[in-house]
């Protein structure tokens, strides 16, 4: 059995472990969080080096991707630099391949259609609202959207840095990302990213965005921290996700939502994220990481029988 370690900078509360079958390969999954400590997830990782088959960086990305072009968090690199022969990944290789396909699947099903929209089912896809609350983060997701049609808004800047403007466009995103990124990828990661305990605080930022859309969709601790504590602001709507509990279930299903989707296959209750799912992957492969590729992803995803998790919290009214 290879065993799977996510060290996380997110909050311990959400620590988990599962056994799964991948491509015929046993797998012990396993996260730690660490309330935001960049120290301790250094140390852990440091631990874990050599001593397990891959390594995932959660609660942070080691780059941030537009049009092309990669820019490098600093923050992340410290982290990644602690294991010297372990591989360690953050999910990036699958937010280019896995969730370009996840949202193809779902369009292609018709389950991107919603109810929150009084206009009903079987609409045309620039009738559907998207909210993508960061692109750089998930720039397959964003693109993909933007090239089915779907009328999207992008929030990069308001969840990372409280500005309260929704780009319209991926051309918009290239040009504060090669305006911003370079600064901003340099910054301490906490500036812009909830971790530890920010991660379980509501604070409500930016509702009228998410009262617009239709489909609310990316990072699931930005969707989070943002929402409002009560009331049905979610009725009718789906987001698109991973990295979910049976918590985060329970107070979606609270809000409203109607629809959740991780773009993860749901093990033991809860779905693990991009980086523990890539860093499963990059195990079973046995290929040194510096020479795993986008091909190398699309091969071992068209050998599973991978499919989006979807869970119906409400039904439609």
């Amino acid at each position: 059995m290879k065993r799977i370690v996510s060290v996380s900078l997110g909050s311990k509360t959400r620590d988990n472990s599962a056994t799964a079958e991948i491509l015929g390969q046993q797998f012990r999954l396993e996260r730690i969080g660490t309330d935001g400590d960049m120290a301790a997830a250094q140390r852990i990782i440091s631990e874990l080096d050599g001593e397990v088959d891959a390594i995932g960086l959660g609660g942070i990305d080691l780059y941030l991707v537009c049009g092309g072009r990669r820019w490098t968090i600093r923050d992340a690199v410290k982290l990644a630099r602690a294991a010297k022969t372990t591989a360690v990944v953050d999910g990036s290789g699958l937010k280019d391949t896995l969730e370009r396909r996840a949202i193809r699947m779902l369009h292609q099903d018709g389950l991107l259609a919603t109810p929150s929209s009084a206009r009903g089912s079987g609409l045309k896809p620039d009738a559907l609202k998207v909210l993508i609350v960061s692109a750089v983060d998930r720039f397959g997701m964003a693109e993909t959207f933007v090239e089915l049609g779907y009328d999207c808004r992008f929030g990069d800047l308001i969840f990372a840095l409280g500005l309260p403007i929704a780009l319209a466009s991926l051309r918009w995103i290239k040009l504060a990302a090669t305006a911003l990124l370079p600064i901003l990828t340099r910054l301490p990661f906490t500036v812009l990213y909830p971790t530890g305990k920010k991660q379980e605080k509501q604070i409500g930022r930016a509702l009228k965005y998410f009262a617009w859309a239709d489909i609310i969709a990316g990072d699931f601790h930005y969707i989070r921290r943002n929402l409002p504590a009560e009331g049905d602001l979610l009725r009718g709507k789906t987001i698109i996700t991973n990295t979910t509990t049976e918590a985060d279930m329970e107070l979606l299903r609270g809000l409203g939502l109607h629809r959740l989707i991780t773009t993860t296959p749901r093990l033991e209750g809860r779905s693990f994220g991009t980086n523990m799912m890539e860093a499963a992957l990059v195990a079973w492969s046995d290929k040194p990481l510096s020479e795993m590729g986008r091909e190398d992803y699309l091969q071992m995803l068209d050998n599973t029988e991978y499919k989006p998790s979807v869970a119906v919290l409400n039904k439609p009214n």
